[in-house]
C-alpha cells in the first residue's frame, strides 16, 4: 500500500510534535563531535609538531594515521565495539581516530610550510627552539591547523550519524528510526540537521580560517603605501 505523499507542512508538524526528542539528539551529536575532535586536536597537534621534528616519525605517524583513515567508519565502529562494548563511549574513540589523520597532517604541513625568513629572523634575535615554535612557527601555520580541523569536524558529523549501529546517541537514532519503521519524516527529520550542522561547522570554522590567516593580514598592511609630504613653496 502506498503512503500518500508528504508535505512540507507534515515535516514542521512533526517537529513541533517531538522537538524536545529532536533537540536531545541534536546535543548528544553535537556533544560526540566536540568530545572526538577535541582529543584529535589535543593529540594530533603535538604529533604534528613531533613529524616536523624528524622525518622519521613523520613516515610512520602519517602512515598510521593515514591507515585509520582508510579504514570504512562502519568497520572502525565494529572493531572498537568487540573491544570497547556497545555506547556513544566507542563512538567517540571512533571519531577521536577518524578526526586525528586531518589535524596531524595539517599541522605537520603548516610547521614545515613557514618561510625559512621567519625561522631566520627569529634565531637572530636569540629565541629558544620553544620561543620559535610558539611565537614564530605555530602562530604562522595556524591556519593550515584550523583548515585540519575543518576537515575533521565535517567528517565527525557525517560519522556520527552512523552511531546508533553500535548503540551510540544523536541524530542517526532518528535516522535510522525512520529507516526501520519506513517513515520518511522521522529520516528526514534526523538526516536535515546533521547536514545542517556539518554545513554550519565548515562554515564557522571557514571564517575563522580567514580571520587568522597572519599572512594576508601582513600583505595586506605591507599593501598600503604611505602619505608623501607635501612640498613647501
Amino acid at each position: 500500500m502506498n503512503q500518500p505523499p508528504l508535505t512540507f507542512a507534515d515535516f514542521i508538524g512533526y517537529i513541533s510534535r517531538n522537538q524536545a526528542m529532536l533537540w536531545e539528539y541534536f546535543f548528544q551529536h553535537i556533544v560526540m563531535v566536540l568530545i572526538g575532535v577535541g582529543l584529535a586536536i589535543v593529540v594530533g597537534i603535538p604529533l604534528g609538531i613531533l613529524c616536523s621534528r624528524s622525518k622519521a616519525f613523520a613516515r610512520i605517524i602519517l602512515a598510521l594515521t593515514n591507515l585509520l583513515q582508510v579504514i570504512p567508519s562502519l568497520a572502525m565502529l565494529v572493531l572498537l565495539m568487540l573491544w570497547l562494548g556497545l555506547g556513544s563511549t566507542t563512538v567517540t574513540v571512533g571519531l577521536f581516530l577518524y578526526s586525528l589523520n586531518p589535524v596531524v597532517r595539517n599541522t605537520y604541513v603548516g610547521l614545515t610550510q613557514v618561510h625559512p625568513s621567519y625561522v631566520e629572523a627569529g634565531r637572530g634575535v636569540g629565541m629558544s627552539s620553544i620561543q620559535m615554535l610558539f611565537q614564530v612557527r605555530l602562530p604562522l601555520s595556524i591556519t593550515y591547523i584550523v583548515s585540519g580541523i575543518r576537515i575533521a569536524a565535517v567528517i565527525a558529523v557525517g560519522v556520527a550519524a552512523i552511531a546508533p549501529l553500535v548503540g551510540g546517541e544523536g541524530l542517526g537514532r532518528e535516522i535510522y528510526a525512520g529507516i526501520n519503521n519506513q517513515n520518511s519524516l522521522r529520516i528526514y527529520a534526523g538526516a536535515i540537521p546533521a547536514a545542517l550542522l556539518a554545513i554550519i561547522a565548515d562554515i564557522l570554522l571557514g571564517a575563522l580560517q580567514r580571520k587568522m590567516n597572519l599572512e594576508n593580514r601582513r600583505s595586506r598592511k605591507s599593501d598600503v603605501v604611505p602619505p608623501v609630504p607635501k612640498t613647501q613653496g
